[in-house]
């Protein structure tokens, strides 16, 4: 048995790890419960089998084809959104949603139904995947659309691994014609200017998302700076090559992450805009996947881990739910220095349990500092419990089941179109 981890670094699991390196290889004959893992960027227990079998999918990572006419592109399910990135950008085609890392393998985008910063634009990742292939433990092999076999499409959209092992998907990438993108930074001084520059950029951007300070409190709660982006216009070499990374070698001393450390963070990045807005252009990669510049950054949170909050919850007004969550994360004293704000436009959900709808998204990252930041994380289930909001399942590790129900009133549906051989840890604990 293997010690197989989420990008969280908890809860702990073994398991028995299998490589599948084929697509079309038959269905492996396994007595455990099964479950594909790709690059283990979840950040819970979606990801994880305790005591079950996780089939590795990275080894599934050749083209099947590319029409660099069209832009549909058709590829095993373990290629990761960076590898489709490094073929086609070149040629003048983006990923239409991605999420804020590209290390992510096709089969878990849609597994997990990402999302990015273009949401109110774009949707999901979803509304970029024309169809897959599924092969099931009874070693059918189906392949799934909006027109063929649709009631598996969208359950296994967003459908968390668990309808079957996804061989190969057909994508509709977007055209481009720089890799650069116009960028424009304004320092936000409260919640309300967040929501005066979400409605303000809703039709002029397609990318927007705020960094706030977490800690800031009383009348400066949501404040920090407003991101908005689109592609360049101005042609330009679409050749690109990423820089080096920098790497964290070893798991982060505790106290790297306390209150005041996180003070000074948020101080310095908050001196990024000079004077209250700034203008610019940068190169796609840190526009979108600013994280992805420093390997295994999840080790700067410590041997014992942490903790991603992200919940959706309707707006209300300029203050509402989201405000009331800020309030109490300030309070605490608990935040860190990732925390993110987007609001999500009223596209209907193509996945039954798609996370993404309409409504107001605050995604941030707790240090594991055990009871007392269960203790917050449970407060602020209260509140969107009562707003009908909901948490995301790709990001949990401590959900009650009881909320993933309310939240999800397509789960019956669902589960009617679960492979009986697929489960996960999420699933179980969902189901206790």
């Amino acid at each position: 048995m293997s010690t197989p981890t989420s990008w969280g670094n908890l809860p702990h699991t073994t398991a028995t790890l299998l490589p599948v390196n084929r697509r079309k290889a038959a269905f492996p004959a396994v007595e455990d419960k099964v479950l594909p893992y790709g690059l283990g960027r979840s950040y819970g227990d979606s990801c994880l089998n305790d005591k079950g079998t996780l089939l590795l999918t990275r080894g599934m990572d050749r083209w099947i084809s590319f029409d660099e006419e069209t832009g549909i592109i058709c590829c095993e399910a373990g290629v990761s959104l960076d590898e489709i990135l490094r073929l086609a950008s070149p040629k003048g085609w983006f990923l239409p949603v991605t999420p804020g890392t590209r290390f992510v393998t096709v089969g878990g985008a849609i597994a997990n139904d990402v999302h990015g910063k273009n949401h109110h634009k774009a949707g999901s990742f979803s509304t970029c995947v024309l169809d897959f292939e599924l092969l099931r433990s009874d070693q059918s092999r189906t392949l799934c659309s909006r027109s063929k076999n649709a009631s598996l499409f969208h359950a296994t959209i967003a459908g968390l691994g668990l309808t079957g092992l996804i061989t190969f998907a057909t994508l509709q990438l977007r055209r481009i014609v720089s890799p650069m993108i116009e960028v424009e930074q304004i320092r936000m001084h409260h919640l309300n200017d967040f929501f005066r520059l979400a409605d303000e950029s809703n039709h002029s951007h397609e990318y927007t998302v705020a960094w706030i300070d977490g800690l800031a409190r009383g009348e400066s709660v949501g404040s920090g700076i407003f991101i908005r982006g689109n592609h360049a216009s101005e042609a330009s070499d679409l050749s690109w090559k990423a820089k080096k990374t920098a790497a964290i070698p070893l798991n982060a001393p505790s106290w790297l992450l306390q209150k005041q450390s996180v003070k000074i963070f948020n101080a310095l990045y908050s001196k990024k805009v000079k004077g209250e807005r700034q203008a610019g252009s940068e190169h796609f990669l840190p526009f979108f996947y600013p994280l992805d510049a420093v390997d295994n950054w999840n080790r700067l949170y410590g041997k014992r881990g942490f903790y991603q909050y992200q919940c959706v919850v309707p707006r209300d007004g300029n203050r509402g739910p989201i405000h009331e969550i800020l309030d109490r994360i300030a309070n605490s004293g608990q935040a860190s220095f990732l925390a993110v704000l987007k609001v999500f436009g009223d596209q209907k959900p193509e996945g039954l349990l798609s996370f993404a709808r309409a409504g107001v998204t605050l995604a941030m990252d707790f240090p594991n500092r055990g009871p007392k930041t269960l203790k917050l994380m449970n407060e602020l289930d209260e509140v969107v419990r009562q707003a009908g909001g909901a948490l995301y399942p790709a990001k949990d590790a401590r959900m009650n089941p009881e909320d993933f129900k309310m939240a999800y009133p397509a789960l019956n549906t669902f589960t009617e179109k679960i492979d009986p051989a697929f489960s996960s840890s999420f699933w179980r604990r969902m189901h206790t």
